[in-house]
């Protein structure tokens, strides 16, 4: 709802001043313009990135427009599933986990708690790194600094559609540019006929540079940071995670593993102590 409020603004703001100041909204409709400067950009986009971080940025453009999930009960999830995890492991050592970390996707436990099972890269790094702890005794340092060169591998990984999308951001003032010497070309082809006509095409011309620099600064250099600023605020989990089984290895009770996780989680969404202890408690009953 926000980011559709934020694009109403943008809209109103620069086509109602536009139209405010005497402009008609059919002179920017040029579409030879605007299919060269959305051609080059796309086409660019194709050229510069492999299939899987298209396919990436295609799945983040996607969760912008899409209903938000519910962090909170994602991250309570999250900590329900840790603490069965590793109480699971207490009582009946790491081999009990076999049945959750072999096949997640047939355990009734991911099952049980669907927010956190859909998040398959969530859920291959907490069971790849307890398979990791179950193949031999690792210090707590050694697991931190395996973990957090993991995670850091992973946010580059996700961060990479943003970036992409920011140097196309970049790159759409020069498009415009380059529609408007297209349209000046073709203005001088016309220098003999009337002087509306040759006002025409300089005014199709500039809408060009207009259309870029308008899909720069207000279509995609927001949303690669509204992206970007996702990616981050999602690999909070992953921290989570890293610092749940951190304090885990380091003989910490279960309750303050979990907690030591608890605290990376973002403040407008952070559950209290007794609120984790009290939901902790609810999903053992």
């Amino acid at each position: 709802m926000q980011k559709f409020l934020g694009a109403i603004i943008v809209l109103m703001c620069v086509f109602g001043g536009y139209m405010w100041a005497g402009g008609r909204l059919l002179a920017i409709w040029q579409p030879a313009e605007i299919m060269i400067i959305v051609g080059a950009a796309l086409g660019s986009v194709i050229i510069g990135n492999p299939p899987q971080v298209l396919k990436e940025m295609r799945r983040q453009l996607g969760m912008l427009v899409s209903q938000p999930k519910d962090e909170q009960l994602y991250y309570m999830e999250l900590m329900a599933v840790l603490q069965i995890l590793l109480e699971t492991v207490r009582s009946g050592g790491f081999k009990s986990l076999d049945k959750h970390i072999e096949a997640p996707e047939e355990s009734d436990l991911f099952n049980r708690y669907q927010r956190v099972s859909g998040d398959y890269r969530l859920v291959s790094f907490i069971t790849d790194n307890l398979r990791l702890m179950a193949m031999g005794q690792m210090s707590p340092h050694e697991l931190e600094g395996l973990l957090e060169q993991e995670i850091e591998a992973i946010q580059n990984d996700l961060l990479q559609p943003s970036r992409s999308m920011q140097r196309t951001a970049e790159a759409l003032p020069g498009f415009g540019i380059l529609a408007a010497v297209g349209g000046i070309i073709i203005t001088m082809q016309s220098i003999d006929g009337s002087i509306a006509l040759i006002g025409y095409h300089v005014a199709a011309a500039l809408v060009g540079t207009f259309v870029g620099i308008f899909g720069c600064y207000c279509c995609l250099d927001p949303a690669s940071n509204a992206m970007a600023q996702r990616v981050k605020r999602d690999m909070s989990a992953f921290e989570c995670v890293r610092a749940t089984l951190v304090a885990y290895v380091a003989k910490k009770p279960t309750l303050l593993a979990i907690d030591a996780g608890r605290k990376h989680i973002q403040l407008d969404i952070k559950p209290t102590f007794n609120q984790m202890e009290q939901w902790l408690a609810e999903q053992e009953g």
